[in-house]
């Protein structure tokens, strides 16, 4: 294919600066997230074809009356996602790995609704646990019980030290003040209208989800979400692809609907889609971290997304995207999430606050597809009949006002600052023992233990000296998965303080 040189971009990219044209007053998205959108698009609509060469950077800005400074940060968000690469000296191109079947699935027609079967439950006699039960039981969540005031190096914890205390008391005085008389009788099972709006809105701004209000779902958190999903979607040994390794309650839900499990390894560009395939080619349903796998934490690749999208379209296979930490990204913008990529309704996405606000809340959402708002709302109605009501009037008012994207923004800065000042504590005190490198985004780092160290040991024997930290080979499930060639620690660090992080270092290091 000739290579085409310096695309002219300008014509095909419209960057809107006012209220739109029926008068609205509803904010506009940033102008780099237009032209990160726009250009994303053109990418995968096949309209710049793999090889073609952008404009330079300031050329870009000079046509679109943009700061240079906005086209290079989309140019970098674009490259670290897999849709450009950079040449030094020759400029930047569209990536010539997007196979071009995969793009084409972008050009198709959306398909008929999807014909949703709901099995009818099996009955266990007697008075001892059904098999259902039992395999419950004995599935933990957890590999350690996170009791107590969080420390070193827990993982999953926001910094409660900086909730905005004040704030979310004067919205909680405010909301009980005017909380409407029919909010203390039962509810819609999916939830506070209000709150499931301003989710829609925040998820299209800031993660490209493409959704509707009714689409979405309140639930008890991202577990209860999960569980939802095993037991409407799967049958007793349908085969569901999981991260090797990966989230223990992901596992856990799948293992308790009855589902055979099926380890997929995760590489540098994530889930291995092509091992998943020949592994279990007729899998129900894949479970997937894309915008920051847990617990390796990489970014799945554009190939990957694509390919996974067109495989689960091909299958009639689902794709559930745990969207648990993406907010919390250091370099660059937020990795868009899976579900906006999606044209076959394959996707169900999965958010919680317990990561963006605190745990003790439990609240977290689902994005279902339009065929399944019915069946995922009659279950829940079964699981809990409603969510609180109080507390979802609290978030959708902290959402409204503002102060729920300036506290993500604070708490970005913070974890940052955070995560520098594990790794400087890491390098000075922990060297030779464990290797801790700079993450991307998140709330937790992988530490490298040393060839032939017993992770599980390791981990036991700091706990015995007040320190918190997993071992990577309790996220795995198979027994050949090669990232698992080398032990680690999974370390939280979001809600300790810099005293807390130091005092964790030095008791982790006398440990090992």
């Amino acid at each position: 294919m000739a290579k085409q040189v310096a695309a002219v971009l300008s014509p095909l990219l419209v960057l809107t600066r006012s209220v739109d044209g029926e008068g609205t007053d509803k904010p506009l998205k940033p102008l780099h997230r237009q032209l990160y959108e726009g250009l994303r698009d053109l990418v995968l609509d096949g309209r710049i074809e793999p090889g073609a060469q952008l404009p330079a950077t300031r050329v870009l800005a000079r046509e679109l009356g943009v700061s240079r400074m906005t086209v290079v940060q989309v140019f970098e968000q674009l490259m670290a996602e897999g849709y450009l690469t950079g040449k030094v000296g020759a400029g930047t191109f569209v990536s010539r790995s997007l196979p071009d079947d995969l793009l084409s699935v972008r050009r198709q027609e959306r398909q008929e609704p999807l014909q949703v079967v709901v099995p009818q439950a099996s009955q266990s006699p007697g008075r001892q646990l059904s098999g259902r039960g039992a395999v419950i039981a004995s599935t933990s969540v957890l590999t350690m019980r996170d009791e107590g005031k969080p420390r070193a190096f827990r993982t999953g914890v926001p910094a409660l030290d900086a909730f905005p205390w004040s704030i979310w008391r004067r919205v909680t005085a405010e909301s009980s003040r005017h909380l409407p008389l029919d909010l203390l009788n039962y509810g819609d099972p999916a939830g506070y209208a209000p709150l499931r709006e301003a989710i829609a809105g925040y998820l299209g701004l800031s993660r490209g989800v493409r959704c509707t209000a009714q689409q979405i779902i309140i639930v008890s958190g991202s577990q209860q979400a999960l569980d939802l999903i095993a037991r409407i979607l799967l049958d007793p040994g349908d085969s569901a692809w999981v991260e090797e390794p990966g989230y223990i309650g992901a596992r856990a839900a799948l293992i308790g609907a009855g589902a055979h499990v099926v380890p997929v390894p995760v590489d540098d560009e994530g889930l291995d889609v092509v091992s998943g395939a020949a592994t279990a080619p007729h899998a129900r349903l894949v479970y997937v971290t894309p915008s920051h796998q847990y617990p390796l934490g990489v970014t799945m690749s554009i190939n990957r997304r694509l390919a996974m999208l067109e495989w689960a379209h091909q299958h009639g296979a689902w794709i559930v995207e745990d969207d648990y930490d993406s907010e919390y990204r250091y370099s660059g913008y937020p990795i868009p999430a899976l579900q906006g990529l999606d044209l076959h309704s394959r996707v169900i996405y999965v958010g919680t606050f317990s990561k963006v606000l605190c745990p003790g809340l439990r609240l977290g959402y689902l994005v279902v597809p339009e065929d399944l708002v019915d069946p995922f709302t009659a279950a829940r109605s079964v699981s809990d009949r409603q969510p609180p009501a109080l507390e979802q009037v609290v978030v959708a008012r902290f959402i409204e006002q503002g102060h729920f994207m300036r506290h993500i923004r604070r708490m970005r800065q913070l974890y940052a600052e955070r995560q520098e000042y594990l790794i400087e504590l890491g390098r000075r005190e922990l060297a030779g023992l464990l290797e801790l490198a700079p993450g991307e985004a998140g709330m937790h780092l992988v530490g490298w233990l040393p060839r032939g160290t017993d992770d599980r040991a390791a981990s036991r024997s700091a706990l015995a000296n007040g320190v918190e930290v997993r071992p990577l080979s309790a996220y795995a499930y198979g027994q050949n998965s090669g990232t698992l060639d080398r032990p680690g620690l999974v370390l939280g660090y979001t809600g300790l303080s810099c005293e807390e992080l130091a005092e964790g270092v030095r008791r982790l290091a006398a440990s090992l």
